[in-house]
């Protein structure tokens, strides 16, 4: 993972102020809850005591109370009360939570992962204007796949497998009557014109601070005028959106651990059929319809070739690119050159001290896998895991 980022780690609502909420999320399970002001907090799920998950706790107060033996943390994660003791006792103050700091923003839960900072040197949260500043009706949902985020973030990066990965199932043949067919054939060439559009042309890439721009069109050869103008924006450390004729979509692959990535995804309205629909309710029925379309049915068919790709995390030199998969390699580029800084030794500290190590100390990843949906309620059981990239 690249540290010193703001991550996505799931909807803000999914946070509410009656019970705590769990998910695992950089390799490392973490609660979430609400204070009696409504302000979020999120801390590291394991009880100091003997390890029992916070997320299977409850609400006390103005704390999250241990499932196991009662002892509740605040939100500044120090325990505040050890039944076992009695109200008067001196609690130890080696009894405390880690307490990671969060943000809401455009309706996700945003976690700061990286060096410990005070909260006025956190830096705002990198989201591309066209997300943010996107007026659209959208829908939003998640769900967890067994994969690394960098083959999955490749996997959004470029649409040139489409044709490929999305020609056989029964449902492309939605996509081939109403998103490629023509009204002179009424849309009963889609198929064909689909599959004949396997050349990327016109392809340009674009960097301004950590966010990529990439376009492209994906046309048929013999017949230029059959293709699909394509605008990827992509913003480290991994929100992609993706703008087409056809539709728009934002995606953000959040590291679960090593094994399983959070995907998150936001469908917004067609827009051919905003004069129809009148009211802001109906026009997210759409999207919300290819949503679950998108889980189900095509995410399914990408995740079917990831998850056999080898090696299972991607990095510069592990694939032989051709000229098209510009943008992956500047990815993976940046990528590590981000993770090499956020490494490096704070100005004027020496490599091998004490300080040079402490600054560029992370959060050590809790050894343990991802529940399969990467989510925890609380009933929620945790499996054994692998360590965090």
């Amino acid at each position: 993972m690249i540290p010193n980022q703001w991550y996505p780690i799931l909807e803000a609502k999914e946070v509410g102020n009656g019970k705590p909420t769990g998910v695992r999320r950089m390799g490392e399970e973490l609660v979430l809850w609400r204070d009696l002001d409504g302000n979020l907090v999120c801390q590291g799920a394991r009880c100091p005591h003997k390890g029992a998950n916070l997320a299977d706790g409850r609400m006390k107060g103005n704390t999250v109370e241990c499932p196991y033996h009662g002892f509740r943390y605040g939100p500044d994660g120090a325990c505040k009360a050890v039944p076992a003791m009695g109200s008067g006792a001196r609690i130890p103050r080696s009894l405390r939570v880690p307490t990671h700091p969060v943000r809401e923003a455009h309706g996700l839960v945003w976690l700061w992962w990286g060096e410990e900072r005070a909260e006025a040197d956190l830096p705002g949260i990198q989201i591309a204007p066209v997300v943010a500043d996107n007026p659209k009706a959208h829908s939003t949902t998640h769900w967890t796949r067994p994969v690394h985020y960098t083959r999955y973030i490749e996997s959004l990066l470029e649409f040139y497998h489409i044709t490929y990965v999305h020609r056989d199932h029964w449902f492309n043949y939605i996509d081939y009557l109403f998103l490629y067919g023509t009204a002179r054939k009424l849309g009963l060439d889609g198929k064909e014109r689909y599959l004949a559009a396997t050349k990327i042309v016109n392809h340009k890439l674009e960097t301004e601070g950590q966010t990529l721009r990439y376009s492209f069109d994906h046309q048929e050869e013999a017949d230029p005028k059959n293709s699909t103008h394509y605008v990827i924006t992509f913003t480290f450390p991994c929100q992609v959106h993706v703008q087409t004729e056809q539709f728009e979509a934002t995606s953000w692959l959040v590291p679960v651990d090593d094994g399983h990535t959070e995907h998150i995804l936001r469908w917004y309205e067609y827009p051919t059929f905003k004069p129809l629909l009148r009211t802001e309710k109906l026009r997210r029925i759409l999207p919300w319809a290819s949503l679950y379309m998108e889980k189900w049915i095509q995410d399914v068919q990408d995740v079917r070739i990831m998850e056999r790709q080898e090696p299972k995390i991607s990095e510069g030199g592990v694939s032989k690119f051709i000229p098209v998969d510009e943008l992956n390699a500047k990815y993976l580029a940046m990528r590590s050159r981000l993770i090499q800084e956020a490494a490096a030794p704070a100005a004027g500290e020496k490599p091998g001290t004490a300080a040079a190590q402490e600054s560029a100390a992370l959060p050590a990843p809790a050894a343990k896998t991802a529940p399969a949906n990467g989510r925890r309620t609380a009933r929620t059981e945790a499996a054994p895991a692998s360590p965090a990239r």
